[in-house]
C-alpha cells in the first residue's frame, strides 16, 4: 500500500531498533562498529561512511522524495558542495539569478577558481533557460524555486524536459517548499537539494544538508563523495532532524494559514509598496504552483516606502524575531541585502530587486493576530 507522506513522516524510524521495540529510532553515539568475525560487517564499519540513526534519515527522505537515495550532510552548503563535485573543470551550470547568497559564494568564490562556470538567468523565465542549456559546455541547471528571496517560480516541469533533451542535469533546491508542497523528482528533476535546517528540522536547533538523486548512476557518485569528503550529519542532529520531520505537514498548513493572512494585509497596507508572496493572485507563476504543486509555503518578502525606517523596524519587533535563517517554527524577520545576499555585489542586488527597501519574513506557528499586530506597531 502506498503511504500517504504525512504518515511517512510520523512513522519515521517507528519499528527500526526490532530488539526493543523502540517507537523513536535510537541515537546511535558512536564512531565504530564492531565486525561479527574477519570479513563479515553488521552493514554499519564507520560512521562517516553510515550510520544508523542518518540511514533512518537519508531513507526517510528518499521515501518521501520518489527517490533513489537519500545522503545527509552537516548543512545546506556542505550537500550543494558535494553536488557541485559530479562536475569538472571547463563545465558550466545555468543557475538562477536571485539565489540564496551563501549557494552564490560557493558557485562564486569556490567553483569558479576550480573552473567550474555558473551562468545566470531568470529560471521563471523559460525560453531563458532554454536559451542558456544550448550553450556550448553546460552540463546542468541549478533551479532554486522559489527563489531566495523574491520568491519567483520556476516551471520545473518545463525545465527538466528541456534538461533531458539537451543531456543536461537538473538539480532543485526546494528548501522553501520541502516535498510536502513541491515534488521535484517527479517532475522529472535528477537532484533535490535542502538546507534541512530550514522547514525540514523546523525548530531552529539543528544545521543539516539533504541531497536525494533520482537513480542509481548518481546515488553511486553522490554516496562517493559523501564518504571521501566526509562532511556528514551527525547522529544527534540526524535524530534531530527526524523528529521534525514527524510534524513537518502539521507545521507547514499553519506557516501558510498564518502567511497567507499576512500577505493579503502587507498588501494593502499604506507604507508597503510591494509583496512577494506566492499565494497572492496576482504573484507571477501562481498559476505554475497551482497546476503544479499543493502550497505556497510561509515566507513573505516586502517593500517598505521609506527605506530609512527600517533600523527602527527591525528594532521594534516584539513577536518576529530579527535574525538570518528561516522555516522554524518562531517568525523570523531578515534584511536581505545586509545579511543572507551581502556577498552578492550592491549593483547585482540593486537589478535583481534585492534592495534598500526589502525585508523578508518566515512566517511560523503563532497566533496569527499577534503577527499582524507586531507588524502594525512597526509600520
Amino acid at each position: 500500500m502506498t503511504q500517504a507522506i504525512a504518515t511517512i513522516l510520523a512513522q519515521a524510524g517507528n519499528r527500526y531498533d526490532t530488539n526493543t521495540g523502540a517507537i523513536s529510532v535510537p541515537i546511535y553515539q558512536t564512531a565504530s562498529f564492531g565486525h561479527p568475525a574477519l570479513g563479515q560487517s553488521t552493514g554499519f564499519d564507520y560512521s562517516r561512511s553510515s550510520n544508523p540513526t542518518r540511514l533512518v534519515l537519508e531513507e526517510t527522505l528518499a521515501r518521501v522524495e520518489g527517490g533513489h537515495k537519500g545522503f545527509a550532510f552537516a548543512s545546506g552548503m556542505a550537500a550543494i558542495d558535494v553536488v557541485l563535485h559530479l562536475f569538472k573543470q571547463g563545465d558550466r551550470i545555468v543557475v538562477t539569478e536571485d539565489l540564496y547568497g551563501g549557494t552564490f559564494r560557493l558557485f562564486e568564490k569556490v567553483f569558479r577558481p576550480l573552473g567550474i562556470e555558473a551562468i545566470y538567468v531568470d529560471t521563471s523565465d523559460f525560453v531563458a533557460v532554454r536559451k542558456a542549456l544550448k550553450l556550448e559546455g553546460v552540463k546542468a541547471v541549478f533551479v532554486e524555486s522559489p527563489t531566495n528571496p523574491l520568491l519567483k517560480i520556476a516551471d520545473i516541469r518545463a525545465i527538466a524536459k528541456a534538461a533531458r533533451e539537451s543531456d543536461v542535469l537538473t538539480i532543485v533546491d526546494n528548501t522553501f517548499l520541502t516535498p510536502v508542497f513541491q515534488r521535484p523528482l517527479e517532475q522529472g528533476a535528477n537532484i533535490v537539494v535542502y538546507s534541512a535546517t530550514k522547514y525540514l528540522a523546523g525548530h531552529n536547533d539543528v544545521v543539516a544538508g539533504i541531497v536525494v538523486t533520482d537513480k542509481p548512476e548518481l546515488s553511486e557518485r553522490i554516496g562517493f563523495y559523501q564518504n571521501a569528503i566526509g562532511g556528514v550529519l551527525g547522529p544527534q542532529d540526524s535524530w534531530l532532524t527526524l523528529r521534525g520531520l514527524k510534524t513537518l505537514p502539521l507545521r507547514l498548513r499553519q506557516q501558510q494559514e498564518n502567511a497567507v493572512v499576512i500577505a493579503d494585509w502587507l498588501a494593502i497596507h499604506p507604507r508597503v509598496r510591494r509583496v512577494y508572496y506566492p499565494g497572492l493572485p496576482n504573484h507571477p507563476g501562481r498559476e505554475i504552483l497551482d497546476r503544479e504543486h499543493s502550497g505556497y509555503g510561509g515566507m513573505i518578502s516586502f517593500e517598505v516606502s521609506d527605506p530609512a525606517r527600517i533600523p527602527q523596524l527591525l528594532a521594534g519587533v516584539k513577536v518576529f524575531t530579527f535574525a538570518e535563517s528561516l522555516g522554524g517554527v518562531e517568525s523570523l524577520i531578515t534584511y536581505p541585502a545586509v545579511q543572507t545576499h551581502a556577498d552578492i555585489d550592491a549593483e547585482s542586488r540593486e537589478r535583481l530587486g534585492i534592495n534598500s527597501r526589502l525585508l523578508r519574513l518566515s512566517v511560523g506557528i503563532e497566533d496569527m493576530g499577534e503577527l499582524i499586530d507586531d507588524l502594525k506597531g512597526v509600520l
